[in-house]
């Protein structure tokens, strides 16, 4: 019996969120850096806050995603009543490197790698924080693409049409978990997508995917079926 061919040669995915748990990550470094300084924060509160304003910070102006961390981590803590000074909030980013993949992300990315995907990042990170967490991975990126790269943040197109220009116009698929910063971008462009919505959100307006799954094994199972 003939293989099934592969409906893309590429396939892309946000990084962090989707293949990184850096929610947990996140919450982490704020518990650690707090306790610290004999503060004791809701984690609850801290990620409903961080996930309100790094998009803010972001679209401010294009800065380095080490400052982007640092000003949101400084933004946060006042908000939630440990004034830190700016040069103190500079934790958040220093934790990154420790931020684990999903228990499902290196099983999936394996599966996909040896079904003959080319796999890629689009990731909202400078290239060196990127290329610290890249250790946790057991597979190898063909396509990177971050935001020191292009100079934005998604849902700005600069992460999706330099990752066009660099696949040739070859089949290409982009999977990630945030809705907002990639689902909506890729469905304005004409980008095939899949959203990993591992939180089991609604769709946003303009969000409704092409594909959607619980997290990365249901993705490889649809396209990297076992044999």
């Amino acid at each position: 019996m003939r293989a099934m061919r592969r409906p893309f040669d590429y396939i892309t995915f946000d990084c962090y969120g989707t293949l990184i748990d850096w929610e947990s990550g996140i919450r982490e470094a704020f518990r650690v850096a707090a306790a610290e300084d004999g503060v004791s924060l809701d984690e609850a509160a801290v990620w409903r806050a961080y996930a309100m304003i790094e998009p803010e910070v972001e679209q401010e102006m294009y800065r380095s995603y080490r400052d982007v961390l640092s000003e949101t981590a400084a933004r946060v803590a006042h908000l939630l009543g440990w004034p830190i000074q700016r040069q103190r909030a500079i934790f958040l980013a220093e934790s990154l490197p420790s931020w684990r993949p999903f228990a499902d992300t290196n099983a999936a990315l394996q599966r996909l790698q040896k079904a003959g995907y080319q796999l890629g990042i689009l990731s909202n990170v400078d290239d060196d924080l990127l290329a610290a967490t890249r250790r946790h991975f057991t597979v190898e990126f063909r396509l990177i693409v971050t935001a020191q790269q292009v100079h934005s943040y998604k849902p700005a197109p600069g992460h999706f049409i330099t990752a066009r220009e660099r696949t040739g116009g070859a089949p290409w698929l982009h999977a990630a978990q945030s809705n907002y910063h990639d689902i909506i971008p890729t469905n304005t462009l004409g980008i095939s997508n899949a959203w990993i919505n591992r939180k089991h959100e609604r769709p946003l307006p303009g969000g409704v995917p092409g594909r959607e799954f619980p997290d990365m094994k249901g993705f490889a199972d649809w396209l990297a079926p076992a044999a």
